[in-house]
């Protein structure tokens, strides 16, 4: 008789834990809080509009092709991609750069602002190669529970060149001058948790992923991946249970889970026994909320000294009208990059002159948009734990950056606004029981690497385990499909197929 897994939550990692579960033989059950998978990466349809409510960049194919590829799949099974050219655009104080998707194209650019800068982009990424590689390889693959996972020769003949103890600011530094250029390289560990001069250099495996992997879109959105690992997990026999709350896991004088307690919308409460309870779920609410305290792996000072990644305040937008010329992904950098980011990571503090991201994935997509309209979708980065998160504020802010989009872009935007929601700390915490409202999951800072994460197992209860973005190996979407397959493997290798 197969043995019995419960998985909390059908979020990126829940679904591909799910899946790597079934294929090795157990009886797979997901309980999932809302109506539909995804977790933050749900889907909302309001007015014709269909918004992607969370991760909205499409990096690193290659490990979405693996993901599929382990079930006999292609990614294209279930979706299809479009690669973004150009990738983005920046907005700068003086104008706009389109950041082109062909590298030599791209070198010429970087020449242009800082003459020999095209070269020193190619030797940059030559040494961000090899940490993408190495870390694919050799690093993210890792349960961290033991240092000794990472007793790899060859990993430790490479330490020196992957740049751990030296930080991205020194890094970029070596290569760069121009303060735009410096900006660009520095701008995708923004979200890493930590300002560039306290993020690790290894962390310049995103420039590899954003430059060489390039930037993709999955037609009908980011909500066609979770679609597409549903599906297969469904073909998979994975049974799901939605609308299901959860409220108690059960915990035996042996220190073992084998119920699982859940709550209906309809307020009928169901009881669901299991071999082994997979956490999939804010890992902080789990152990707070679903455990006797004495089961509990973490203290709360533990848990208040952790180092957390940004939160966002989210807008989602229909328009009425289309927008000339913008493209589907933009970055405004039009003000103080150093100041915003104290702002979320030294002095956590509601930002005074914020940097924003727009997506508009209508531009891409007419089947995210009613015909001659736009779909918009706005990102401000803002420090996890922040208090007075009101509408008042959310509209100041919201008017704040329509204003410089305006600005910018020669066109109204506020009068043509037809359909408009906001997403902020407050929501994340209703939402998805996040852990100070956070968006990301903890600071990828060393400090908080690999077996510095919480734990993918239990201390303290025999058969429980956790998945997603607040254990290894870290944020992200890539990442969170890669700790289904790793904390997959961990009740595997403990419990037998």
């Amino acid at each position: 008789m197969s043995k019995k897994v419960i998985i909390i939550g059908s979020g990126f990692a829940g679904l591909s834990a799910a899946s790597f579960m079934a294929k090795a033989g157990w009886e797979v059950t997901v309980l999932e809080k809302h109506k539909t998978p995804g977790g933050r990466a749900r889907q909302m349809k309001a007015n014709g509009f269909t918004f992607d409510m969370g991760p909205s960049w499409y990096w690193m194919p290659d490990v979405f092709e693996r993901f599929f590829q382990q079930f006999g799949k292609s990614v294209s099974d279930y979706y299809q991609l479009e690669r973004l050219d150009p990738s983005y655009r920046v907005y700068w104080k003086d104008g706009p750069m389109d950041i082109p998707a062909d590298f030599t194209a791209l070198q010429q650019l970087f020449n242009s602002i800082e003459p020999g800068s095209g070269h020193q982009l190619e030797q940059f990424l030559e040494e961000a190669a090899f940490k993408y590689k190495a870390g694919i390889e050799k690093l993210v693959f890792k349960p961290g529970r033991s240092l000794t996972e990472f007793a790899d020769w060859d990993l430790v003949k490479g330490i020196f060149r992957l740049d751990v103890f030296s930080s991205m600011r020194s890094h970029v530094a070596k290569y760069f001058s121009n303060p735009k250029l410096v900006e660009l390289m520095e701008f995708p560990v923004l979200f890493l948790g930590a300002l560039p001069e306290h993020t690790p250099a290894l962390y310049s495996l995103m420039n590899y992923a954003d430059i060489k992997g390039g930037t993709w879109y999955p037609k009908g959105g980011m909500y066609s991946i979770v679609k597409g690992m549903y599906e297969l997990a469904i073909e998979l026999g994975v049974h799901f249970h939605f609308e299901q709350d959860v409220q108690e896991i059960v915990i035996d004088n042996d220190a073992v889970a084998k119920k699982v307690v859940s709550r209906s919308v309809t307020n009928q409460e169901m009881v669901y026994e299991a071999d082994v309870v997979i956490g999939g779920a804010d890992y902080h609410h789990i152990e707070t909320a679903l455990l006797p305290e004495k089961y509990r792996s973490y203290s709360p000072s533990y848990w208040d000294k952790r180092v957390m990644a940004p939160g966002c305040l989210l807008y989602y937008v229909g328009l009425n009208k289309k927008i000339p010329g913008i493209l589907h992904h933009s970055l405004f950098f039009d003000t103080s990059f150093a100041v915003h980011g104290k702002e979320i990571y030294t002095n956590k503090k509601w930002p005074t002159d914020p940097l924003f991201y727009v997506s508009a994935t209508s531009v891409t997509d007419d089947s995210v948009a009613p015909k001659g309209c736009e779909n918009l979708f706005l990102l401000i980065p803002v420090a996890a734990g922040l208090e007075n998160d009101t509408e008042e504020l959310r509209d100041r802010y919201f008017e704040m950056i329509i204003t410089r989009m305006e600005k910018h872009l020669g066109e109204g935007i506020k009068e043509f606004i037809i359909y408009k929601k906001s997403f902020a700390q407050a929501d994340f915490v209703h939402e998805y029981n996040a852990f100070k409202g956070n968006a990301y999951g903890l600071a990828n800072t060393l400090r908080q690497t690999a077996v510095l994460k919480p734990a993918c197992r239990s201390k303290k209860v025999k058969n429980l385990f956790y998945t997603g973005q607040l254990t290894v190996p870290g944020p992200g979407v890539p990442p969170s499909l890669i700790s289904g397959e790793v904390v997959a493997g961990e009740v595997v290798k403990g419990y037998g197929p």
